[in-house]
């Protein structure tokens, strides 16, 4: 599925979730914690004969080697081991999905296949072998380590295969599928999608996402952005695959012909509305960098920061006969469009003429320099010109829209003096009272993840304050949310 069993289950402070919208009734009452483990054990148990058990999705996915799992405060196993599957497929994996059905109808070997992983008693040649699940469960730099040399080795140019050994045996993780060429893309989305909830699950009461997902299109998969906290390069991949302006034109035609159609487009955008048609030629060759950033500390001078393929996008899809407003509520990256100098203003104007249902969401997660510095996010400066720039374009043209504004509490590095200090910056440069704020979770495969279990950040090796007392995370957030600065 779309989402982490025990990150739909549970909240950050560990507390059970009662309503889910991604559930028929909205009640958070079907869902298995460790799903993945849950499901393939009722598959053995009722089809006893049935081979290969194949996993994916992001619990897959993202648990593919040994993890800090945040639920039960430890490393735990590759989830191919604790659910005893035979074939894990990773990422997006259309490609690798394929390729293994047409091989298992064939009769074909399987190991070679790339995106996938499996459990062999024998190490493949030429793979980089990865610290064993026994030492990093017990010596955190060996995690990091580990982790290191996993997230370098994800991009389907430079990857190489990799193995970890679990006891006696030994995970073999594959090198990732090629990137879905434009053509590849835009296949996919022009499947005969039903676009509902299945009938089953219709009679059981609504499913209250759909209701933001059966309008909205997705431009592109991908984000270069690498914030410590996210699983999106893991997953996606750091490479943006862009639908062409055909494929997206073709589905909002669709969309706009559906008898439930009001005439709102409610998003067109991915992880990051505006990376769509944006990357660097090099990483179209060469793969990413593994020694930078595309995004941090500053936007890369190699980045294509230009928005006027978006611009135009948007422009048509405008034209479309029954679409009356199309809008861009995923957020943006402000110091991608602020690098963008032909294009910014324009991009802007667009925006605030067009395509924003009264509020448009950015999410600088935090303002202490420190804590910023863990999360590879960018400074305060890009966000306060971006600020103005907003307010400059809204009030030329005689709007009444908002930023609204996203932070994140009790991350790595950030301490009560931090959100106090947040505090005071969105009170003073802001004007706001912050709503939209959450408790740091640590999900598998982030970097912030691994901060959180070592204490270490990563890049500089030097000791850093993770606070992991529950009730002092929610004061952390109660400082910020709260009306006066305590």
């Amino acid at each position: 599925g779309c989402m982490d069993s025990l990150v739909a289950n549970y909240t950050a402070t560990r507390k059970k979730r009662q309503s889910d919208d991604l559930t028929a009734g909205g009640k958070n009452n079907r869902r298995p914690d460790r799903a993945c483990v849950i499901y393939a054990n009722l598959i053995r148990q009722h089809f006893k004969n049935t081979r290969p058990l194949v996993l994916g999705g992001v619990e897959a996915s993202l648990r593919r080697i040994a993890h800090y799992d945040y639920w039960s405060d430890s490393i735990r196993r590759s989830l191919l081991f604790d659910a005893r599957a035979d074939v894990l497929v990773y990422g997006m994996a259309e490609k690798a999905i394929i390729e293994l059905a047409q091989r298992l109808q064939s009769g074909r070997d399987i190991k070679d296949i790339r995106g996938i992983c499996y459990i062999d008693s024998q190490k493949p040649l030429n793979y980089l072998e990865l610290p064993s699940y026994d030492c990093v469960a017990q010596d955190k730099k060996a995690f990091t380590q580990m982790f290191d040399l996993f997230y370098r080795n994800n991009d389907p140019l430079t990857a190489r295969g990799l193995i970890q050994q679990h006891g006696p045996r030994f995970l073999i993780h594959n090198p990732p599928q090629p990137s879905l060429t434009a053509d590849e893309i835009d296949n996919i989305y022009a499947l005969d999608f039903a676009r509902d909830v299945h009938p089953f699950h219709a009679a059981q009461g609504k499913v209250k996402a759909l209701d933001t997902i059966k309008f909205s299109i997705t431009s592109h998969r991908g984000c270069f952005g690498e914030c410590n906290f996210c699983s999106i390069s893991v997953h996606e991949g750091r490479k943006i695959i862009s639908r062409s302006e055909r494929s997206i034109m073709a589905e909002a035609k669709q969309l706009a012909a559906l008898p439930d159609f009001k005439g709102y487009i409610l998003d067109v955008g991915g992880a990051t509305a505006n990376m769509y048609g944006i990357d660097c030629a090099r990483k179209q060759t060469k793969g990413a960098c593994s020694n930078r950033r595309c995004l941090y500390p500053r936007v890369c001078k190699s980045l294509n920061a230009d928005h006027n393929r978006q611009i135009n996008l948007l422009r048509q899809l405008r034209k479309i006969e029954g679409v009356k407003k199309v809008f861009v509520a995923s957020g943006i990256r402000y110091d991608l469009l602020l690098a963008d100098k032909q294009h910014c203003l324009s991009y802007m104007r667009e925006l605030v003429a067009h395509h924003i249902s009264g509020q448009l969401k950015v999410a600088p997660e935090h303002t202490s320099d420190n804590v910023l510095k863990t999360m590879g996010k960018p400074g305060v400066e890009n966000l306060l010109a971006f600020k103005a720039s907003f307010e400059k374009l809204n009030a030329a043209a005689g709007s009444r829209q908002f930023l609204t504004y996203y932070f994140i509490a009790a991350h790595p590095g950030c301490t009560d003096k931090d959100m106090r200090d947040l505090k005071a910056f969105t009170s003073r440069e802001l004007k706001i009272n912050p709503q939209q704020v959450q408790i740091f979770t640590p999900t598998p495969s982030t970097y912030s993840s691994l901060m959180y279990w070592t204490e270490i950040d990563p890049a500089s090796g030097r000791k850093i304050f993770v606070e992991k007392d529950i009730n002092k995370k929610q004061k952390q957030k109660d400082i910020i949310v709260g009306r006066t600065i305590k």
